[in-house]
């Protein structure tokens, strides 16, 4: 998202449009985390070429070294570049020759954005890279080692975007927990964030478990933060945490989880499903594990093979069918402990409403309907029904 805004702000005179088929240029910032994500770039250069064939394709984003290599290679895009060459993008517009710029790995982005269009939340980005070594994961080859944005920078980022209308503002990164400028850790930034006084909710991308600290749960619990945390666990049997390389182990998963759940947060995740070697015994291991942890959201992958990883060199044993059958279980059960998180709040509900202002996120990331059109961007919801799929909201007033 930031780094989309980045281009957006440096195209100078050139007219931006959604609309493809009139496009001169089409840029593609693109994602590699998955098999899905590539399949997708691919279907797209597809679209964008059949509603347009003379149109120039710029493809750009942690894909540039797996499916922009190979895209270029097809002859299928026209210039391929790296993250830390964004700012140069009206330099690529005119380029007559294909290009393949691979850029630096070590780059850390210091631009200064105004606006986020469409969005009624700002996105900013601390920190890029990382340094785990999880034996699925393609991104630290292609991001880098971590790296983090200057705090000078990144408060001056919000003060900026403040200035702009924004008021909610969420920390985003590679690996958003090693944070690290000189001896400013990620709770020192969001003291910092917090005391600039123009926030009215910060949260968080996503952290590890093993990045939460007391401090952290200190400074979190500050009633400008989001009362909602999103941790990474991948995976609830230990076995196939010690397959996917990974520092978390469910028993210390689970006495945090139950820490922050009687601290009153909401509590999200991420789970790989058809991992190789997720055998039924593992599986019925992992559900049970998985319904102790009081969780209210969670984004589930099916598994995919990423070339170059350690995981790469694995035999694939488990079924398609059986993944998808193991990611709807998953969901179902969350989606239910979600319901019965909803069904026993007792205190208000603080909305920030999107641009259609008949619905918004509460400070635990669900998202809350309106009946009527609200004419304020925060909203105090004193009285809402619970229904299984949402919450809507009975009587609200104004925060300013």
């Amino acid at each position: 998202m930031f780094d989309t805004q980045v281009m957006i702000e440096h195209i100078g005179a050139y007219e931006l449009t959604n609309d493809e088929s009139v496009a001169d240029v089409v840029v593609i910032n693109s994602c590699t985390v998955t098999n899905g994500a590539d399949t997708g770039v691919r279907q797209y250069v597809s679209k964008v070429k059949s509603k347009n064939e003379n149109v120039k394709v710029l493809f750009t984003g942690c894909g540039i070294e797996t499916e922009g290599k190979k895209l270029f290679d097809a002859g299928k895009v026209d210039l391929v570049f790296a993250h830390s060459e964004k700012a140069n993008i009206t330099k690529f517009f005119e380029e007559p020759q294909k290009l393949f710029v691979v850029g630096d790995k070590n780059y850390i982005d210091d631009s200064i954005v105004t606006n986020f269009e469409g969005k009624t939340k700002a996105f900013i980005k601390i920190q890029e890279g990382c340094n785990f070594a999880c034996s699925y994961c393609v991104i630290p080859s292609v991001r880098g080692n971590s790296r983090s944005v200057p705090i000078r920078t990144v408060l001056r980022q919000i003060e900026v975007l403040a200035d702009s209308g924004f008021s909610e503002f969420i920390l985003t990164g590679t690996n958003v927990g090693s944070y690290r400028d000189g001896e400013v850790s990620l709770e020192k930034l969001i003291k910092a964030i917090i005391e600039l006084g123009v926030a009215k909710r910060v949260r968080l991308g996503s952290v590890e478990p093993s990045q939460i600290t007391d401090e952290f749960l200190e400074i979190v619990s500050h009633e400008n933060f989001s009362k909602q945390l999103h941790i990474a666990i991948q995976h609830s049997s230990n076995a196939m945490l010690e397959k996917m390389n990974r520092k978390n182990r469910f028993e210390n998963d689970l006495k945090l989880f139950e820490r922050l759940s009687r601290l009153g947060f909401a509590i999200g995740t991420d789970y790989i499903v058809g991992f190789p070697g997720e055998s039924d015994a593992i599986w019925d291991e992992a559900v049970q594990n998985l319904k102790a942890l009081p969780l209210t959201h969670i984004h589930p992958f099916i598994y995919s093979k990423r070339d170059g990883t350690p995981a790469a060199a694995l035999k694939a044993d488990v079924n398609g069918n059986v993944s998808k059958e193991r990611l709807h279980r998953i969901n179902e059960i969350v989606a239910l402990k979600n319901y019965e998180f909803r069904k026993n709040l007792k205190t208000p509900l603080m909305v920030h409403l999107e641009d259609s202002k008949k619905s918004g996120f509460d400070q635990y990331f669900n998202k809350v309907f309106f009946e009527i059109e609200q004419t304020q961007e925060w909203v105090e919801v004193s009285e809402f029904e619970v229904q299984k799929e949402r919450t809507i909201a009975r009587s609200a007033c104004a925060k300013s």
